[in-house]
């Protein structure tokens, strides 16, 4: 699950900051205003690839989409962005589960099974 979901959050790091040269032209933003949202929103998404599997990882990852959609209100493309990161966010967590299980599965398997003396 880790790796999918910091590849999502990698992803959003870069959207985020592209977004911030967007939300410069704004007139009625301050340029200081803007790269601090930024700036605590990129910082986040590099925090949360090394906090994803910890408890409330994937919890702030929600919180962190959520951010990204409402940021449409500054940024009207990013309801859309925001939307499709979403939706990579909940497949990385979901299919990321799957491959976790799916290894745990294949570990324990690989543990019982016991070399056949020759």
């Amino acid at each position: 699950m880790r790796t999918l979901c910091s590849s999502t959050l990698i992803g959003e790091f870069f959207v985020i900051g592209f977004a911030g040269l967007v939300a410069m032209k704004d007139p009625d933003l301050s340029m200081a205003t803007v790269w601090t949202v930024s700036g605590i929103a990129m910082f986040l998404c590099l925090v949360l690839c090394g906090l994803v599997t910890r408890p409330g990882g994937v919890g702030l990852g929600w919180a962190l989409q959520i951010a990204l959609i409402a940021s449409g209100f500054i940024v009207p493309i990013m309801y859309f962005l925001g939307a499709i990161f979403a939706a990579l966010w909940w497949a990385s967590v979901h299919y990321g589960r799957k491959v976790d299980e799916a290894k745990a599965r294949f570990a324990a398997q690989a543990s019982s099974s016991t070399p056949d003396a020759a």
